[in-house]
């Protein structure tokens, strides 16, 4: 049975659902910062997903990619499966600003985290929902809002 890993829990906030992955934001408004979490037991890592969660995976990362791209405009997308501290496997998707205060730097641990206020973090999520929905493509990568 799917759990998320207490780290992730403590860090973020659900935003929603998509076929295979749980859509996360880091609580912190120094970057926008998404993350993907496949909803299976026990893995560890890219390869030990089926072959069609794998496809699946891979879909979901482009779709969300496209569509922070859009939303926020990035100079640069920073998109990641790491798991040094929270061994879930689980995928980064970080916009990165030229002018952000961790570039050319990775972002890990820099700065002291900023907690988004309620206002923003609904106007993230209103934003961030609607983009995902015009950006589906053929119905097959829809995103189900569970928090905004």
């Amino acid at each position: 049975m799917f759990k998320l890993h207490p780290r992730l829990m403590q860090d973020t906030l659900v935003i929603g659902d998509f076929p295979l992955c749980r859509l996360l934001l880091m609580n912190d408004a120094n970057y926008p910062w998404f993350i993907l979490v496949p909803r299976r037991a026990e893995i560890r890592e890219i390869f030990e997903l089926e072959q069609t969660d794998q496809n699946q995976l891979l879909k979901e990362s482009s779709h969300l990619s496209q569509v922070l791209n859009q939303i926020f405009q990035a100079d640069k997308l920073n998109i990641a499966a790491l798991g040094n501290m929270v061994p879930q496997l689980h995928v980064h998707h970080i916009v990165r600003y030229q002018a952000d205060q961790a570039w050319p730097n990775p972002v890990w641990g820099l700065f002291p985290t900023q907690p988004y206020t309620e206002r923003v973090l609904q106007e993230i999520c209103a934003g961030l929902i609607d983009h995902l929905a015009d950006f589906t493509p053929d119905n097959n990568c829809p995103v189900v809002p569970r928090v905004c």
